[in-house]
C-alpha cells in the first residue's frame, strides 16, 4: 500500500462547491436574502417568514394588501428567485 499526502483544505473546496448537492444546499440557505433582494425592500419590512422545503417556498406577510399583490407575481417572483440562485431550486412559492 502506498502512502499519499493528505490534501491540503484549499485544495478539497473547489472540488466540494461543484457537488450539485452541496450547491444547492447553499442555494436554499441563501434564500431569505435572495427573497429580500428579489422581492424588494418594502416586502423584505412585511416578510415574517421564509421557508423552504421539499422545492415549495413560502413567505409569511404580515401586510394583507402587500400579501394579496405578491400573491398574484407569484410565478414571475419564483422565476426571479430561481434566476438569482443560478439554478431551479423552487418549484411553488407560496404567500401567506
Amino acid at each position: 500500500m502506498q502512502y499519499t499526502k493528505p490534501k491540503r483544505i484549499g485544495e478539497l473546496l473547489p472540488q466540494l462547491f461543484r457537488d450539485p448537492t452541496v450547491v444547492a444546499k447553499i442555494a436554499e440557505a441563501s434564500l431569505p436574502e435572495v427573497w429580500a433582494k428579489v422581492a424588494g425592500d418594502i416586502a423584505a419590512r412585511y416578510t415574517s417568514e421564509v421557508e423552504f422545503r421539499r422545492g415549495i417556498m413560502t413567505v409569511r406577510i404580515s401586510s394583507a394588501a402587500l400579501r394579496h399583490e405578491l400573491f398574484m407575481r407569484r410565478v414571475e417572483l419564483k422565476d426571479k428567485i430561481n434566476a438569482a440562485s443560478r439554478m431551479p431550486i423552487v418549484r411553488e412559492l407560496i404567500v401567506k
